[in-house]
């Protein structure tokens, strides 16, 4: 496959623990999709010495480690799309942070994960999937093993609150599902109040708001099938059940905060640690959906 000059690639994080043939498929099944090129990443921990105090071999052997998975990934991706030419890069620094650069010259980012805790995920030195779908400059999808299967027809869920956040989000979605020949199914979940006597949010106005979000879908994709849900609970309890079944679930980034993780936004944080299906993480601001144009 070739690409013109410039273009922005998916960027595949390679775990050398765990070379996933779901996630590395899911990646070039995308990178294929959109007509960009494949860029396959591992970072190489800048680990001073392990247990025996053996420093410069201990990180050779690490680099090495991190060489095979690259060398396995590609084979998947071969395997999968004989036409891809995937680009292989060893870099050393810290994954989360190596991944975070990487997104500012990327349209994708794809990520497996462990499933760590949440204690893990602050303190471990090689968490990924909350550092880099909280700072990353361009859409994040985590994808998580075993292989979901979804029934037919397939559908996209895209997680709406009305939010400046969700403009990319709902763009990013209504992209993907098109790509992809499934429906879209748009949810604004309607918190439950929290103390006593506190009113509901207005039904009527909600979906109200729900329709204006994602007013510009028929515009830019006139052949999606779109559908509006509005429902009581918990956002994160809710979009979890509603996808069990999806291609997908997106939402958009505006978390706040000074730790990394807060920066993510209890809703993308908690589909990420409990949706059975893959996650999308759509960041807001100026040109972040930019490298989601459609080719035509």
């Amino acid at each position: 496959m070739t690409s013109l000059p410039g273009t922005r690639p998916v960027v595949l994080g390679v775990d050398a623990r765990q070379v996933s043939p779901v996630v590395v498929g899911w990646a070039a099944d995308e990178a294929e999709r959109r007509g960009l090129p494949l860029r396959l990443v591992h970072a190489v921990p800048d680990e001073p010495r392990d247990r025996r105090g053996d420093g410069p071999a201990y990180l050779q052997s690490l680099r090495a480690a991190g060489a095979q998975a690259l060398e396995k990934a590609e084979g998947m991706v071969a395997e999968r799309h004989p036409e891809l030419r995937p680009q292989s890069v060893l870099r050393d620094g810290p994954p989360a942070p190596v991944l975070c650069a990487e997104s500012a010259r990327a349209a994708l980012v794809v990520l497996g994960t462990r499933r760590l805790g949440r204690l893990a995920e602050v303190l471990s030195r090689y968490s990924v999937t909350v550092p880099v779908s909280a700072q990353a400059h361009c859409p994040v999808a985590v994808v998580r093993e075993p292989e979901h299967t979804t029934p037919r027809p397939p559908y996209v869920v895209l997680g709406v609150d009305g939010s400046p956040a969700c403009g990319p989000a709902v763009r990013f979605a209504a992209d993907l599902a098109a790509r992809r020949g499934a429906a879209l199914r748009a949810v604004w979940v309607r918190r439950t109040p929290v103390r006593p006597f506190e009113p509901l949010e207005d039904e009527a106005e909600v979906r109200r708001r729900l329709f204006e979000s994602t007013a510009g879908c028929a515009a830019d994709e006139p052949d999606l099938d779109l559908t509006h849900e509005v429902v009581p609970g918990d956002p994160v309890e809710e979009l979890v059940r509603i996808s069990a079944h999806a291609l997908a679930v997106v939402v958009g980034r505006h978390g706040r905060g000074g730790l990394t993780g807060m920066r993510l936004g209890s809703v993308p944080r908690g589909l990420i640690r409990g949706a059975p299906c893959p996650v999308v993480t759509v960041p807001a601001g100026p040109g972040s959906d930019e490298p989601l144009r459609r080719e035509r």
